[in-house]
């Protein structure tokens, strides 16, 4: 089946970006000032494993809770929802193609 583009599908995913994801942890590492020597270095780690487990359990905590409200409790779900739309206006929509899988050495997308 081929996949087509649904607007609120999209602005779902977005807000659970939104608030799984941007909203965690990644935000302070985010909030430091670029390395003027190894920015944009692809050979350079930029995130400790402390950091990356710490944004990932963010994630999954979130995600869980969220997905729990979903099915169980709808309406603090939509006012999340609603709290994550309106940050995520301007982003943009979601691309449709194939995703690409992370090579864990390179850092580097995979085909």
């Amino acid at each position: 089946m081929k996949m087509t583009l649904d607007l609120d599908l999209a602005q779902e995913a977005k807000a659970l970006v939104a608030l799984a994801f941007r909203n965690g942890p990644i935000e302070d590492l985010h909030a430091g000032v670029p390395c003027a020597v190894c920015s944009g270095r692809a050979d350079v780690s930029h995130i400790s494993d402390e950091e990356m487990k710490a944004v990932m359990k963010s994630a999954v905590n979130a995600l869980y809770r969220l997905l729990w409200q979903r099915d169980y409790d709808p309406a603090p779900y939509n006012e999340n929802l609603a709290l994550g739309r309106r940050s995520t206006t301007h982003w943009d929509a979601p691309e449709l193609r194939k995703p690409m899988r992370w090579a864990s050495k390179t850092k580097r997308p995979t085909p």
